[in-house]
């Protein structure tokens, strides 16, 4: 269960864990985010259910903390956001054939195209509805992902500009993403802004205008000033985590982790040195101590590499967790501490 701290008060009785989201943490991340991206507008990225922190209640929290656009991965989680009445400037940017593009559309949602056959299903599905679909081009500048291929840009400009003669598309953005954004000084990051800038100046001496230029991930907009063009589109950072783990803390950027997660006690007891804990033994006691049983495993997100390893608060000491963690179940043992 996700609680919000709004409404948080304490584990609800029978509830033996719960993850709490601070959305203060989230609005006050964005708005140290939008200090940072200087005269650039940011994109704040909510995809994948806002990173488990829940889609609404954060979209809410990122546009009270400065951010001005909403960036989705799905046409389906920019229409639950329309559904929920917020009506903030709105990106989604991995369809696939036959996607809900007549919705979308009518629900004044921006949709980033990648390829050919997606601008032909977008503008098709504009001339259906009757609008004039808002789309933002990718490129791809080196990550070999999403992204229409640089040898292939000039064909997309010209079909995305035949058709905004048309009157059925507008070529509203253009947009790429980086590779090694967390690794500011790799060679790739000034190749990536220079093909990204060479197909900008390429799409606009054959007519194209855009409103909106975006590459710069939480990594980029931490440490790249450079790459902020006119939009920004963190991630991991709305969300009060380092996107740059090897060079500075969550806490040396001035970022708050914006979910914890809270457990019960389930069982206490007194066990032999020697003794092994959990599955496979591959943790054995050092020492008779008292080990503590918590009802949260990998079914609850726990990541499975966390035994042995993970770090847990209990009662305001520092452990960690003792064995491997279960699908329901971890293990501490009082008398590890790091």
């Amino acid at each position: 269960m996700c609680l919000m701290n709004a409404d948080f008060g304490g584990l609800p009785p029978g509830l033996p864990a719960g993850a709490v989201v601070d959305l203060d943490a989230v609005r006050d991340n964005v708005a140290l985010l939008r200090e940072r991206a200087g005269s650039a507008g940011v994109m704040a990225v909510v995809k994948a259910d806002a990173y488990g922190h829940g889609l609404v209640p954060c979209a809410r929290a990122a546009l009270a903390g400065g951010a001005t656009w909403l960036g989705v991965a799905l046409l389906s989680e920019g229409l639950a956001l329309r559904a929920a009445g917020i009506q903030a400037p709105l990106l989604a940017w991995l369809t696939v054939p036959g996607d809900s593009y007549q919705a979308a559309l009518t629900a004044g949602i921006d949709i980033g195209v990648s390829s050919g056959w997606a601008l032909a299903e977008v503008a098709a599905a504009a001339e259906r509805a009757g609008v004039v679909a808002r789309v933002h081009l990718k490129v791809d500048t080196g990550l070999s992902r999403n992204g229409v291929a640089l040898d292939d840009w000039p064909d997309l400009i010209a079909a995305g500009l035949k058709l905004q003669a048309e009157g059925l598309v507008q070529l509203f953005g253009v947009f790429s993403h980086f590779a090694y954004a967390d690794d500011p000084a790799h060679p790739t990051v000034q190749a990536q802004t220079a093909n990204f800038v060479a197909a900008v100046e390429l799409a606009e001496r054959h007519g194209a205008h855009f409103e909106v230029r975006h590459l710069a991930n939480s990594a980029a907009v931490l440490t790249n000033p450079a790459a902020n063009f006119d939009l920004v589109r963190p991630g991991v950072a709305v969300y009060g985590l380092s996107p740059i783990p090897d060079l500075a803390t969550a806490s040396e950027l001035g970022l708050r982790p914006a979910m914890t997660l809270l457990s019960r006690v389930a069982n206490v007891k007194r066990v032999p040195a020697g003794q092994g804990v959990s599955y496979g033994h591959n943790y054995v006691t050092s020492r008779p101590t008292t080990v503590v049983l918590l009802p949260v495993g990998y079914a609850d997100g726990l990541p499975r590499h966390a035994g042995n390893n993970g770090p847990v608060q209990l009662a305001g000491q520092r452990h960690r967790v003792a064995g491997r963690v279960c699908m329901d179940q971890i293990v501490i043992d009082l008398a590890n501490q790091p």
